[in-house]
């Protein structure tokens, strides 16, 4: 997927001696793929990161795989379980997949949160949904979960659906216990209740809160006003969509990706089409490519929209809401008459989109190029040049750009630190290497730059979107490959057999080759990237979504140590996270 840099990360590990690397596998995404005993992987993590020239400096994800249902394996170690960790070096352009394997009888290895502050979250994760023990952990609980929760949801032997479970009773004693289960006890995380013979304040704000910006419960110990540290909790809007992955076929699953940063819209689709397209070989038309693109880049500036209206709505400002809402049913309109829907329009397809542009789609992208600059100028000064709103957020909630790639940030958050790091522009994916437009950056890593940043790339949606429009090519919107679902329709009508196939694409969904391919694309809050396994079936075996709000939230109580609480309001909204991105 990347082209790497010298020197080759596979000659470095396999002369590096001890006998760490199992054995090499190759992927359909061309990603470095290496399996580890896992009485070696802590070692051969600490040298991937520090030690190797050119080194993988950021922890981008860490999954698991449940084996034991899997069918081809090409090879590889045998595992009833497999840890799979994926780095990122931005000097080599290049990620590295590190799998570790274990029997189900001892589910164990050791923690990377020495290594990686981010590795917490990622750990607890995989312990809630598989049971696999991160041994030196600081603090292994569920996350996704309820506490009281039977079972690890992502083995092959958990229920995927309520009608494989027994019906749901809630008697006043389970009641009364799931309640006690949520009392948040400070003891628990290593907090005192009290300091110099004074009582600390624990507050909990939300989950039910505005400034939350949805079911996301953060607790806060204070010292008068002033916040000692925080907690978030989350997982209050799981929805199993990693589960679903595993029962519905390649094509159904496409509208379920709609709903995971849900202001994201067709941008959902985007990053996982692009997996899915790389394991089955599929080639995208240029004219599907540019669509494609031109589609993304609207919902991009739509879920800014929402960002900014309500980002200035916390600080205090009532007005920008309505005006920023009022600009975002402009864009939809375009969404919808193109589409058909607006927020959840699940709209591409494998292979490209789901039908042509219509009649009259140049004049309304036209209208608002012209209608939108002028708008962002008065945004501006209402809005960024209110010596309020700066007073808000210059120098609240920064972070460096070093703590932001131990952490895991990715996209604006990360280059508002002045790290001119856009996946766009540094992984090209859909013909973003043919499109000109700037990576706007920040200096300080604050709210403010975080805002400005954000601003700015609405201003380089227009210059893509432009583009697209004035260089749209002619041909197909969707591929002709066999795998591409559903075909054309005048390739589905020339005799039985063509129609046969254009009916079992329809239901069944195309036939897979076995693999695994991972290739993120720069989505509205950072990098988001589809890790799918594919067992030569119908339907993914192992779907892992790697959200950017998940590590965005596990920053936050970095960033507002020592502020008070209405800067903790000033930095979720200059996060810019979605819930559902979290929790998925």
């Amino acid at each position: 997927m990347q082209a790497a840099m010298h020197p080759p990360i596979t000659e470095e590990l396999q002369g590096k001696g001890g006998g760490s690397v199992l054995a090499s596998q190759s992927a359909r995404d061309g990603i470095p793929t290496f399996w580890v005993t896992k009485e070696k992987i802590h070692d051969l993590l600490r040298h991937l990161k520090n030690e190797v020239p050119q080194p993988y400096r950021m922890l981008y994800d860490l999954t698991a795989i449940d084996e034991r249902e899997r069918k081809y394996r090409e090879g590889q170690p045998d595992s009833d379980f497999t840890v799979v960790y994926h780095l990122l070096s931005f000097d080599r352009n290049e990620y590295v997949r590190v799998k570790v394997p274990l029997k189900s009888d001892h589910l164990a290895l050791d923690t990377a949160t020495d290594i990686w502050p981010a590795a917490n979250w990622y750990e607890r994760e995989v312990w809630d949904m598989f049971g696999i023990v991160f041994e030196n952990h600081p603090h292994l609980t569920r996350i996704l979960m309820p506490k009281t929760w039977t079972g690890h949801p992502l083995r092959k032997d958990h229920p995927a659906r309520a009608t494989e479970m027994g019906s749901f009773h809630l008697p006043e004693e389970k009641q009364e216990a799931e309640q006690e289960a949520l009392r948040f006890r400070p003891e628990e995380w290593g907090m005192k209740r009290t300091h110099d013979d004074e009582d600390f304040i624990f507050l909990n704000v939300g989950p039910q809160h505005p400034g939350t910006h949805g079911v996301l419960r953060i607790v806060l110990q204070l010292d008068g006003e002033v916040i000692v540290d925080a907690v978030p909790e989350i997982g209050f809007h799981h929805r199993g969509a990693e589960k679903m992955g595993e029962r519905q076929s390649w094509h159904t699953y496409i509208v379920y990706s709609d709903r995971v940063d849900y202001l994201g819209g067709v941008m959902n689709n985007l990053a996982y089409l692009n997996s899915v397209e790389q394991l089955a070989g599929i080639d995208v038309p240029p004219r599907a490519q540019v669509i494609r693109v031109m589609m993304v880049e609207l919902f991009r500036i739509i879920s800014h929209l929402v960002w900014y209206g309500t980002f200035a709505q916390d600080l205090g400002q009532m007005s920008p809401v309505f005006f920023t809402f009022n600009d975002r049913e402009r864009a939809l309109a375009i969404v919808e008459a193109i589409t058909g829907a607006r927020m959840h329009p699940n709209w591409f397809r494998i292979g490209g989109v789901a039908q042509d542009l219509p009649r009259g789609w140049e004049q309304m992208f036209r209208d608002f190029l012209d209608y939108f600059p002028p708008r962002l100028r008065e945004y501006d000064h209402i809005v960024l040049r209110n010596r309020i709103f700066k007073a808000r957020t210059k120098g609240v909630g920064s972070f460096t750009t070093e703590e932001g790639i131990e952490w895991g940030i990715t996209g604006p958050n990360l280059r508002a630190t002045g790290f001119a790091w856009d996946f766009r522009k540094k992984q090209p994916y859909s013909g973003y290497e043919q499109f000109d437009f700037d990576i706007p950056t920040g200096e300080h890593g604050d709210c403010y730059d975080r805002a400005t940043v954000r601003v700015e790339e609405m201003r380089q949606c227009l210059r893509i979107i432009e583009q697209c429009v004035k260089n749209m090519p002619e041909g197909p919107y969707k591929s002709a490959a066999p795998l591409a679902t559903p075909p054309e329709k005048p390739h589905t009508m020339h005799d039985i057999e063509t129609l046969i196939t254009h009916f079992l694409g329809v239901t069944w969904g195309p036939v897979i080759p076995p693999g695994e391919a991972l290739c993120p694309i720069e989505a509205t809050k950072g990098n988001n990237g589809y890790y799918l396994v594919s067992d030569g079936n119908t339907i993914s075996y192992r779907t892992r979504i790697r959200t950017p709000s998940f590590p965005h939230i596990q920053l936050l109580p970095v960033i507002c140590r020592g502020l008070m609480v209405p800067d903790l309001l000033a930095i979720l909204g200059s996060i810019d996270f979605v819930l559902a991105d979290v929790d998925r």
